[in-house]
């Protein structure tokens, strides 16, 4: 029988839906604690892995592998490495942030135009200070990356009256999004948007997309939201766009270094908002990831094609 690798802390949620889905009699799960290493004749038996990442080199001590499982949806960390190729198929997990990553987005969209956090500061101090919020019904949200998140984000975001136009590498029509452009077109989104989100994988062709160039495009008063991945931003230009008010501000989630060092300056510059990475976490991430593996599992020990498998020149 196959033998799988299950080589993170949070096995056991793996391995009882496996066995829920009658799959775990057809195969040999094994599991290693993250911070363990599992020993050559493991490595050597290991038909498939299901882990957070792996060092450098380890795969290649695996000929038998034919398919990784990766556990977040961006998997810049497995890539442009020698030891990932082509002779095993990466999947990442996409599609298990489709709950909680659009509802954290909108509650960053609520976070800038209602005055709850003055409200809590000022209950802090006894005191009753009113601040008049302003409606999102009516404003333009541009989704940088119409992916599964986007238009996810597009549905939710279309219930609350606001009109959702995006970019997407193929320009076909997204429900919910009144407009859809290619990327070459991105100004156009940036320059009508009211809400600029960023949705795109960490590659070489994204990587520092959002510069001064970028920002200047931006419609004045606008925000940024981050949510894709923190080399996205070209921190310097996001901090002195804000600082000189060419945008209103920005909501970043995610950044290159994590957890973000307390000297840089993005925790002190007003109007920049800083979550610790917040935008997928979920009470039961695991056992929604564990669909996703279950899913795969069963195409793997059938033959058929794997989901969401990674495009390793596209990068996602």
């Amino acid at each position: 029988m196959p033998t799988i690798l299950l080589w993170l802390d949070e096995a056991e949620t793996y391995r009882r839906a496996a066995e829920a889905a009658g799959l775990a009699s057809r195969c040999t799960l094994v599991a290693v604690p993250r911070a363990g290493t599992p020993d050559a004749a493991l490595l050597e038996q290991a038909d498939a892995v299901l882990a957070w990442g792996a060092p450098a080199g380890l795969l290649d001590r695996m000929p038998k592998l034919r398919w990784v499982q990766a556990l977040t949806a961006g998997v810049e960390m497995w890539l442009g490495r020698p030891d990932v190729t082509d002779r095993f198929a990466l999947c990442c997990a996409r599609g298990t942030h489709r709950v909680a990553m659009p509802e954290n987005i909108l509650g960053a969209l609520f976070h800038i135009t209602k005055p709850y956090t003055h409200a809590a500061l000022a209950q802090r101090e006894h005191k009753w200070v009113r601040k008049v919020g302003q409606p999102l019904a009516g404003k333009t949200l541009g989704i940088i990356g119409l992916g599964a998140i986007g238009a996810e984000v597009a549905k939710k975001a279309a219930a609350l009256e606001l009109r959702v136009i995006g970019t997407k590498r193929r320009a076909e029509p997204v429900a919910h999004v009144d407009k859809v452009v290619p990327p070459e077109r991105t100004a156009e989104i940036l320059a009508e948007s009211d809400f600029v989100l960023l949705l795109l994988p960490a590659t070489p062709s994204t990587e520092n997309s959002a510069d001064a160039a970028f920002l200047a495009q931006m419609k004045p008063g606008a925000w940024l939201l981050n949510f894709g991945r923190g080399a996205l931003v070209v921190d310097a230009d996001l901090i002195a766009a804000v600082n000189r008010k060419q945008i209103a501000g920005a909501v970043l989630d995610v950044f290159r270094q994590e957890p973000l060092p307390p000297e840089h300056p993005f925790w002190a510059t007003e109007n920049i908002q800083v979550l610790p990475h917040i935008g997928g976490m979920h009470p039961t991430r695991d056992a929604i990831v564990a669909e996703l593996f279950v899913e795969n599992l069963g195409r793997f020990l059938d033959g058929r094609p794997l989901a969401a498998k990674v495009d390793l020149a596209a990068g996602y």
